[in-house]
């Protein structure tokens, strides 16, 4: 698969754009992961639909912009890549951090959606607890950004699912450690800054879709089916034996939902 390059505020955004057709889906990797985590899906689309995805400012091969990658930055990015892939709507899947990013992104430029889904991800701010341990963790970072990731990226997944992906596991490490220090607190105060978009969720005209594992410790199942009342058409899809890594953890159940749920938007 070829990658692609364009320039985002002087700094280097890689992205990849393969398949063809008017039906377009965007995915947005989360913290600390890549483009590459999206490979098997990529491999599965293309000869169906057009598919787009992204490094995130300061992860995989794309650079640092600033010293906060806030939400709003990342949409902008996003949209300056599908400016140049001459893409008018799509799709957008955002997993975790990439799912804050689609929010924002769906508040700034709602032109570009048919739908969006939010993948093991929400709509609320951080609370005044999320934000100290948003803190804590880049003091981590900062004095051990090994440690950190080694101890930080078996725990996505379900505790039952570790040894089965113990090979997967060890991929989206490699793929942290290729993270700079300056990308992860960068990303880290992004989150930490970003606000509440639950009037998105209010305000939006197209379909949503939440993906929630029974086992994910960074999801409160109870505030993700408050958040999808307030949505005028929503779908959740709550899996079992799943931790916050359902698009590795249960593949091929969000692989076939993930593109029904696209072709479904794109003929409304």
């Amino acid at each position: 698969m070829i990658h692609h390059t364009i320039t985002f505020k002087d700094k280097i955004i890689n992205y990849q754009d393969e398949g063809k057709g008017e039906q377009t889906l965007v995915l947005l990797h989360g913290f600390m992961n890549d483009l590459r985590v999206w490979q098997n899906y990529v491999l599965s689309y293309m000869n169906s639909i057009r598919v787009i995805t992204i490094d995130l400012i300061g992860h995989g091969e794309s650079e640092v912009v600033q010293e906060v990658s806030t939400m709003e930055l990342q949409a902008e990015m996003v949209k300056e890549v599908l400016d140049k892939c001459n893409v008018k709507q799509c799709v957008m899947c955002g997993h975790s951090m990439g799912g804050f990013i689609t929010l924002a992104f769906a508040e700034m430029y709602p032109q570009y959606l048919k739908g969006f889904v939010l993948l093991h991800s929400h709509a609320m701010a951080d609370n005044d607890k999320g934000k100290e341990n948003r803190k804590r963790a880049c003091q981590l970072i900062d004095d051990d950004r090994i440690k950190y990731i080694v101890d930080f990226i078996p725990n996505l997944f379900a505790k039952e699912n570790r040894t089965k992906f113990s090979s997967e596991i060890e991929d989206i490490k490699d793929m942290a450690l290729n993270t700079s220090k300056e990308g992860i607190i960068a990303a880290q105060m992004g989150m930490l800054e970003r606000k509440s978009r639950l009037n998105v969720l209010e305000q939006s005209n197209v379909p949503v879709l939440f993906v929630i594992g029974k086992q994910d410790p960074r999801i409160e199942l109870e505030n993700i089916f408050a958040q999808a009342m307030l949505a005028q058409y929503c779908e959740t899809l709550l899996l079992g034996s799943c931790g916050h890594m359902s698009f590795i953890e249960k593949e091929n159940i969000i692989r076939s939902r993930l593109l029904s749920f696209t072709k479904s938007c794109f003929e409304i």
